[in-house]
């Protein structure tokens, strides 16, 4: 049987009296191209900082490439972590370096301290980061100011810094969350390559580019497991009791390219744990 890439067994993850999730248990294998979806609260950036190390959970285990990252302290946790890229919705760049500097951070995981702290003063590896910017379409941006760059460049240059990480495993919160809804299958195609011979697992409100990029979907609500379905199986009315709509609003939210958490009642943002 092949080992699961990801691996959660009977996790709970509480912040005081809010319960994020509830007894989750769910297996990703290698390779698989996996979207989280649901309504604000529902515990999806929660799941994704639980895989990528940076949370431990309040009960259950872990698992990241068959290791209990949980139970994992010290520099034996940062070598796994080091197998976990994380695209995060705001970026986390450094907007007064240059790109080069942003990109190269996808390396200090693996860097001793004198080579981080020296290649701020004359930049390393260029070539492994001219290769990613390029693959990205901006080769031509390596030596720009971060700030000076539109936000969907500065999207890519976040690739970017993943991509010279070479993780096994590729964790993004929300990546289209920023971007215009013309933009946002342009966002994913590159995730996609991204996450090619990779482990992908995304947060995502739109349920249709889950569909199209993604070969299973996970539907949380209320720190819970709704469904957990390939794609081409999760129905409307799986999609309606996951969100609370009516099925005409489900449709006019996708026909419309909508953010699906704009449709939510005030009650289903209440007491929000992510």
């Amino acid at each position: 049987m092949t080992r699961a890439a990801l691996r959660l067994e009977s996790v709970s993850c509480q912040f005081g009296s809010v319960v994020a999730l509830q007894a989750v248990s769910l297996a990703i294998a290698p390779g698989e191209k996996v979207a989280l979806v649901g309504p604000s609260g529902a515990g999806k950036s929660t799941l994704l900082s639980l895989l990528n190390g940076s949370m431990s959970p309040s009960q259950g285990s872990v698992q990241v490439l068959g290791k209990a990252i949980n139970q994992l302290q010290g520099s034996r946790r940062r070598k796994l972590q080091r197998q976990v890229g994380t695209v995060y919705q705001q970026h986390q760049l450094i907007e007064n370096l240059s790109v080069i500097h942003n990109v190269n951070a996808g390396h200090l995981g693996r860097w001793p301290l004198w080579k981080a702290l020296w290649s701020l003063v004359w930049p390393q590896q260029v070539n492994a980061a001219r290769q990613a910017l390029a693959q990205l379409g901006i080769a031509d941006k390596l030596y720009a100011r971060t700030d000076r760059l539109s936000g969907g460049q500065q999207q890519r240059v976040a690739l970017a810094r993943v991509l010279v990480q070479d993780p096994k495993i590729v964790l993004a919160d929300e990546p289209v969350a920023s971007v215009d809804p013309a933009r946002s299958h342009d966002m994913m195609a590159l995730l996609s390559h991204l996450g090619k011979n990779r482990t992908l697992v995304v947060s995502l409100h739109d349920v249709v580019l889950a569909q199209t990029y993604c070969d299973r979907i996970i539907g949380l609500r209320q720190g819970r497991i709704l469904f957990d379905l390939p794609s081409a199986q999760v129905s409307a009315e799986q999609l309606t009791a996951l969100y609370d709509l009516e099925a005409s609003d489900l449709e006019a939210s996708n026909l419309e390219g909508n953010d699906l958490e704009a449709d939510l009642k005030p009650s289903d943002l209440e007491n929000s744990a992510v």
